[in-house]
Order: C-alpha cells, then structure tokens, then sequence
C-alpha cells in the first residue's frame, strides 16, 4: 500500500511538458514522448499560432504546464505570448548538414528555407562541393510560401526546411526535406525537463497563469562582457541611465547586443527604483504591420476576423509600469510611427477597433541598426518621433573597435558552448587561443560578437566530436575558414577530420569505460561522440563529390 501511495505522489509531482506543432514535427513527438513516460506527463497539442495561444491560455486557468516545446515560427510565436517557458527546438549543424545530404541524392538544384536568419557558414561547404544551394529565410507562413513560390521559379526542386517549409514546399510540387532529427527532439525534451525541476515543486503543483506581466529581463549588466575602455563607458552609461524614466534609443550594427543592453537598462532601474515590473520586446521588422499594429495597440472584440473573444490587450498595456523594448523601430511602418507618436505624447493607448483611452505608463527603450537621422531625411522615419524616442542615446560599439575583447570573449563563449555539449575544455585552451590570436584579431567581425558566438560554438562543436584534437591555427582555418579565406586550398581546409575517437578507443584495446575516465566524461557521453563522429564521417562521405575542372578544389 505504501508503495502504492508513493508512486501516485511521484506521478502528481512530475513535470508536465506540452509539444505545439500542426506540421511533421509532431511525427517526431509522438515518437519520442514515450521515452521520456518514466520522467514527464508528455501531451501532443496538435495546434499552432494564435489558435495554440488561445488554448493553452484557457487550459492554464485551471492546469498546471511547465514547459512547452515547439520549433520555428510556431515556437517564436508562442515564446512572445505565453507565461509558461517555451522550449525551441532548434535544428543543429549535424541536422542541416544530413538533410542537405538526403537532399543532394534527390537534384543538385537544393534551396535551404531556414526561420528568421540564413546561414552564411554554408557558402563555404556549397563553394567546396559545388553545390547549389539557395538560401532564404521567412519569418510569417505567408512570407514562407512567398519564398517557396520564388525559388520554384528559380528551379529549385528540392527544399530544405521545418515542418511549415516542408508542409509549403509539397504543396508547391516540391521535394521536401525535413531538417529535425531525433536527436534534436530529445535534445529539447531534456532541455524542458532541465526547466522544470528548476522550478520549486510546490510552485509546479500550484502553477496559474500570470499573463504576460510576469515576463522578465534575463539579462544584466554582468552580461555586457569585456574590459575594453568603449565597453567600460556603455555600462556607465548604462547604470545613469537607468536612473532616469527617458526614452533610450541603442544603436549598433547587427550582433552588438544592443537588446542585452535594453534589458540591463530595465535591471539596472529595478535596482535603482526598486519594484518588480515587466520588461516586453518586439521586433518591429519581424512583424506584417496588420499583426504588428495589433500586438503594439491591442485589439477589441470583433476588430477583425479571427479575433479572439473579449478582446486583446496589447504590449503597451502589458507593459504598464514597466519597459517596453522595441527592436528595430527603424523598420517601423509610417501609419504605425503616428501611432507611437500620439502614445508616446498622450500616455494612453486605444485599441484596434476601440474608442475607449486607456491610460498607460510605459518607458520606451528603442533599437536600430541603420541610421535613422538618414531615414528621416528620406521621408521613411518622422523627424518627432525620433526625437521623441532619443532623449538619451547609446551606441554599442561593434567588435573590430574593441579589439582587446576579442580573445577573452572567444574563451568564454568557447568554454560555455564546450559545457553546453556535455564537454571539457582543454587545461591549455587559453593559451591555444593565443596562438589563433592572429587570425581572431585580423578579421574584420562583421556579425560582432554574435558572429563571434557562432565561430565558437561550430568550434566546440568539432572539438567535442574529436577531443584529443588540439585548437591550432590550422584547425581553426577548417573549422572557420572565412577567418582566412586563401589561408588553405579548398580540401585540405574542408577534408573531414580523422576519426581521432575511434582511434583512441582502438589505444585502449576497445575499453569505452577506460575511455571514457581519460577524457572525464561519462560513458554514456562517450557512446554519443562516437555515434555523432560516425555520422559526420558518413555525411562528408556521402557529400563528396569531383571538382570542376575550373579549379574548385583551390577555390575557399
């Protein structure tokens, strides 16, 4: 009996995770949540975007979720909307590597469809194989059947992408490829799973839905990184003017982190102020004005087909008393910035097909990567509202300006994406890195430190998959090779790497525990580099092909 009573209370306090998908990717769910039966309550919601929000939204007022998963679109939809955490499930390099693959057995005329941002690393692989594979990103559906319809025209017969790509793409008359993997999937299980047991148990068991006020800036000023004179002067700034409710306007080049410096402002002023309130952002470029007018101002019942019942209130509302961020606010739309405007002068927003002001308290920290005194001479950006905007003004300084940072920035985020795989960095990467100093601090970085993350997760990455490897200039030029693009010819800087794990494990007489303890990890992490190393193996060789004869072989 006593057993009996102890497994109910272990069932009642486990993590309840929901996956959000209307595309393939639910395929790969409903696979995978048994595995996890023993450690979660695992639902299938096969729901997406405004229809997923709303249901999940009634569902919350009386059950308890603790983490939601889903991918792309869906998943930054749902992220911006609900109280409960969003897991997104993100394609990894391994993924896109073997659905390129799959996809290159099918036509050598490929397009690869990715969600919000491309992947400029590929041009390097495309140019080293001869491949043809057109990039392009969407953000909304109808921006990705757009996309779809534009590379059909092109000649593309097979498309690269998530669910939605795929589910487009055969309606279209395309081959289709789905980019996620298992291993992927389970990856964002874990991560969820991670997420919940973070979570007190008795505020899982009495979890309830706090709307979006409950939204908070992860980051601080300890998140704003270097010892560099400029990034010395933007924390100062950074810390004054927190102290004050004016408008801020940030600009930088794409990848300066100009939103961890809009979130360490709210920090900063909670610190200085004190209270517990909101910090909201939106992407005013990401956004169709129609949905952008609608999250920014709210709506009323009835302002528009598919409107939800009662009404809805908007960012500003949400945001009362609090900051509400707005990120590329240079992309605004003209009819939207009039809006901003009265909001901004009146402290009181009316909702999409309302007529009742609703009075607000919102501070305004803004963000853009174009010059906006350029824009507003062209008639793209109201010259009050500009001013209105930049009381006080920031700029984050991009990489190639704060070159004493770039070395300890590349330590740390290395370190960071070496653990996030379950690995060890090595005793001596410090000095290692010294010894890429040349090719770190001689590029021009123009992606800044986002760039910068990236290089070193795909050298982690690569790291973690061959880890008697040291990191030397020359493994960092076939890891990076746009750090040094005539540094090596094509081959010798795209060659797959031996399979150095395997070779070690042959050193130990095939002893995976006697491995695994020279390494420091634990067998089980040992069992999955081997089979992540085989499969890379097997991509590269089902990859190759011969170069051309005009020379690819030498082109980088």
């Amino acid at each position: 009996m006593a057993k009996a009573l102890y497994s109910t209370h272990e069932e009642v306090d486990k993590p309840i995770i929901w996956t959000v998908s209307i595309t393939r990717l639910n395929e790969l769910f409903r696979d995978i949540a048994p595995e996890f039966d023993q450690r979660a309550h695992i639902e299938v919601i096969n729901l997406g975007y405004e229809e997923a929000v709303q249901h999940i939204r009634e569902r919350l007022n009386h059950e308890r979720c603790d983490a939601v998963i889903a991918a792309g679109s869906n998943g930054a939809y749902l992220k911006s909307r609900l109280s409960v955490p969003v897991v997104i499930a993100r394609a990894s390099g391994f993924d896109v590597m073997r659905a390129l693959a799959r996809a290159r057995k099918l036509t050598d005329h490929i397009a690869l469809v990715s969600y919000q941002e491309t992947m400029p690393e590929l041009a390097e692989f495309q140019e080293t194989f001869g491949l043809e594979i057109i990039q392009c990103a969407y953000v909304t559906v109808e921006d990705a059947r757009m996309q779809i319809s534009e590379m059909k025209a092109l000649g593309v017969q097979a498309i690269v992408g998530t669910g939605l790509v795929a589910r487009l793409a055969e309606e279209a008359g395309l081959a289709a490829v789905f980019m996620y993997s298992a291993q992927t999937i389970r990856a964002a299980f874990e991560d969820a799973l991670e997420i919940a047991q973070l979570m007190p148990l008795e505020g899982r068991r009495h979890r309830v839905r706090r709307g979006e006020e409950s939204l908070r800036a992860r980051h601080g000023l300890h998140q704003l990184r270097g010892d560099s004179a400029l990034m010395e002067s933007l924390r100062q700034s950074v810390v004054l003017f927190a102290k004050s409710p004016a408008t801020v306007l940030i600009q930088g080049e794409t990848g300066t982190g100009k939103e961890l410096v809009a979130q360490a402002i709210h920090r900063e002023s909670l610190l200085a102020q004190g209270g517990n309130r909101p910090f909201l952002a939106v992407n005013c470029g990401a956004i169709a004005e129609s949905l952008l007018e609608a999250e920014l101002f709210g709506y009323e019942e009835g302002a528009f087909t598919g409107s939800r019942r009662g009404g809805h209130a908007g960012l500003f509302e949400a945001a009362h008393r609090g900051t509400l961020f707005l990120d590329e606010i240079g992309e605004m739309p003209l009819t939207l910035q009039t809006r901003l405007l009265r909001v901004l002068e009146e402290r009181e927003v009316v909702r999409v097909g309302g007529t009742r002001p609703i009075p607000v308290q919102v501070r305004i920290v803004s963000a853009t990567h174009c010059d906006l005194l350029q824009r507003v001479a062209d008639g793209l950006f109201r010259a009050d509202l500009y001013y209105r905007l930049a009381v006080l003004r920031l700029r984050t300084p991009p990489l190639r300006e704060r070159t004493s940072d770039i070395l300890p920035l590349a330590e740390w985020l290395l370190k960071s994406a070496l653990a996030a795989l379950g690995a060890r960095p090595h005793p001596n990467v410090s000095a290692e890195l010294q010894t890429c100093a040349n090719l770190l601090l001689h590029y021009s970085w123009p992606g800044n430190v986002r760039e910068l993350r990236n290089v070193m997760e795909r050298t982690a990455l690569f790291l973690a998959a061959t880890p008697l490897q040291s990191l030397s200039p020359g493994f960092l030029r076939r890891v990076a090779p746009e750090l040094a693009p005539v540094a090596l010819p094509v081959q010798a800087a795209v060659a797959s790497p031996p399979p150095t794990l395997q070779r070690a494990l042959a050193e130990f007489a095939g002893n995976r525990a006697a491995l695994a303890a020279h390494l420091g990890v634990s067998r089980t992490t040992l069992w999955r580099r081997l089979r992540e190393e085989a499969a890379v193996s097997q991509v590269s060789t089902s990859s190759e092909i011969e170069p051309t004869e005009a020379g690819s072989s030498d082109a980088e």
